[in-house]
């Protein structure tokens, strides 16, 4: 069996990794029914709180040359093309694209052959066809 690109595994990580965090289904912000919209609620309030935490570590943890706005353009700058990514694969998972599918099955059928009960030395059972039969 043959593993799936690294370039595969990485963007279905950032993707699983984003839902995991970010998953609107588990905060009030599932109530809006667009997910730009969501994105766009999850990253002010992202900045509301950067600048926030920015504050009272300048100010209150005593880390003078911290810069908020720098921080936050850092964040934005990973968030950003993470949304980005997920909004594609959202599309393509309601269309039903091919890729996408392709995509999955192969990283699932991986899984299987990794974790496969024979390579852990479990379940094994050699069958003994003189002593049986």
């Amino acid at each position: 069996m043959k593993a799936p690109s690294k370039f595969r595994q990485v963007v279905l990580w950032v993707v699983d990794s984003w839902r995991l965090v970010m998953n609107a289904k588990y905060n009030p912000l599932k109530h809006i029914p667009d997910p730009s919209l969501q994105t766009y609620f999850m990253l002010v309030l992202f900045t509301m709180w950067s600048v926030y935490f920015g504050f009272v570590a300048s100010y209150y943890m005593g880390w003078l040359g911290y810069s908020t706005v720098t921080s936050i353009v850092v964040h934005i700058a990973v968030l950003v093309p993470l949304a980005f990514t997920n909004a594609i694969f959202l599309d393509a998972e309601r269309d039903n694209a091919p890729w996408l599918f392709e995509w999955r099955s192969q990283q699932e059928q991986w899984k299987f052959w990794k974790n496969r009960p024979s390579t852990k030395g479990k379940n094994i059972i050699t069958w003994d066809i003189d002593r049986e039969a």
